[in-house]
């Protein structure tokens, strides 16, 4: 039985994530917290899953290291001079584990995959992430994984720069550039989490796209990494391993 706290407990993927420790056979929910709230009971885990605020996963993290607990953050907002950081607190406390994914839905992932497979075969790529308006990050965390793997897979290919004759144009109306890749965020009342990854060649087009319509498809990864990250020295970044895709 593996003694489960979660951070962000009252917001509406941590109620989420408590119900499926809950339900979960092999886990046993110990703690659920939010900011401000006594940590007492937290001490007791040997897991903490986070998904709060990028204002505040840092901290977080820190203090689950410090106090010897494994964590899973699902909360975005990672550069990588932060996952430098986690290293460094770390590499001072051995036996110590995290594993931070941008995402945990296995859809998500698999777009990843599909995405950075397919990225050298064509001579464009843009990527739209579209999610509800209360998302305080854009792009989405997701997005700008799924460009640094595009971008990777492409120069890994030697592949040249994409076609791009604009000259002129509005702040923003081309979207971020991530690592060379264009990256278009949506807020939108009714949606929820969605990507789409579109290639471009001449006289042909390929769209890769994924939907989650709920926080519990969420689930099977959270609780996957759960159970996982006790077995993965130092920091995990991603599920993929998990999935047999890394």
């Amino acid at each position: 039985m593996i003694k489960v706290a979660v951070f962000g407990a009252k917001g509406r993927m941590g109620r989420e994530i408590c119900k499926a420790v809950d339900e979960a056979a092999d886990l046993q929910l110990v703690a659920g917290v939010d900011a401000g709230d006594d940590r007492t009971e937290v001490e007791k885990a040997q897991v903490v899953i986070d998904f709060t605020h990028p204002d505040a996963v840092m901290d977080n993290i820190k203090w689950c290291i410090d106090h010897g607990i494994n964590a899973v953050v699902g909360t975005t907002g990672f550069s990588p001079a932060k996952y430098d950081e986690v290293r460094g607190w770390l590499a001072a406390k051995p036996g110590v584990n995290v594993l931070i994914a941008s995402n945990f839905s296995f859809a998500a992932v698999l777009l990843m995959h599909f995405a950075a497979k397919a990225a050298p075969f064509f001579e464009s790529v843009e990527v739209i992430e579209l999610h509800h308006p209360r998302k305080v990050d854009a792009p989405s965390g997701t997005a700008i994984t799924t460009a640094n793997m595009i971008a990777g897979a492409r120069a890994d290919a030697d592949c040249p720069p994409m076609p791009d004759a604009t000259v002129k144009e509005l702040d923003g109306a081309r979207g971020a550039v991530v690592d060379g890749v264009h990256v278009h965020s949506v807020r939108l009342q009714g949606l929820f989490a969605h990507e789409e990854v579109v290639f471009g060649n001449p006289g042909e087009m390929l769209t890769i796209r994924d939907d989650s319509f709920h926080r519990s498809s969420y689930m099977p990864g959270v609780l996957g990494a759960v159970r996982a990250v006790g077995k993965r020295p130092g920091l995990t970044i991603g599920i993929d391993d998990l999935l047999g895709i890394a």
